[in-house]
């Protein structure tokens, strides 16, 4: 089995828009083409937290104040890595925005992101924050793009 990526996800909030990253840059990449958040693997020694923050001050140039962790995410998509993804919103951050070497940066309204090549997993943790729901496991098992099972807190959803 393969090893368990520990990674964390972030959306940056103003003005009712995400900053999302449209991954274009990497050649190898589970997300190229689509629109995420900021973020990335765990160091040596960093927990969620202290991933974060350092991720997002690296790919964005901003310093999260009281980022807010939402969710764990489990993502499995072979042939890639299973990964368990840490998600974090955050509404105040300060620092001068910087190019990010993994793709192109940008704040997108947050009832116009549904319309951006992004994961459909993705639809349904947006949805939960959106509803403000309570800290929440997802999992998402994908074949290629599509997604093939999600299960909310141990019950499955419907697809």
């Amino acid at each position: 089995m393969a090893e368990l990526l520990q990674t964390t996800l972030c959306y940056l909030e103003r003005d009712g828009c995400y900053l999302m990253l449209h991954r274009v840059k990497k050649k190898k990449d589970v997300n190229r083409d689509k629109w995420i958040g900021v973020g990335g693997k765990f160091e040596p020694g960093e927990d969620a937290l202290a991933c974060v923050l350092r991720e997002v001050r690296e790919e964005t140039g901003y310093t999260m104040d009281r980022p807010r962790y939402r969710g764990v995410l489990d993502f499995t998509c072979p042939p890639w890595p299973p990964e368990q993804i840490h998600l974090f919103t955050c509404t105040e951050f300060s620092g001068t925005p910087c190019p990010c070497d993994e793709g192109e940066l940008a704040w997108v309204p947050k009832d116009k992101i549904q319309d951006l090549p992004i994961w459909t997993g993705d639809k349904l943790f947006f949805r939960l924050l959106a509803e403000e729901a309570p800290f929440f496991h997802l999992e998402l098992y994908y074949d290629g793009d599509t997604l093939t099972r999600a299960v909310l807190d141990g019950a499955p959803l419907a697809l």
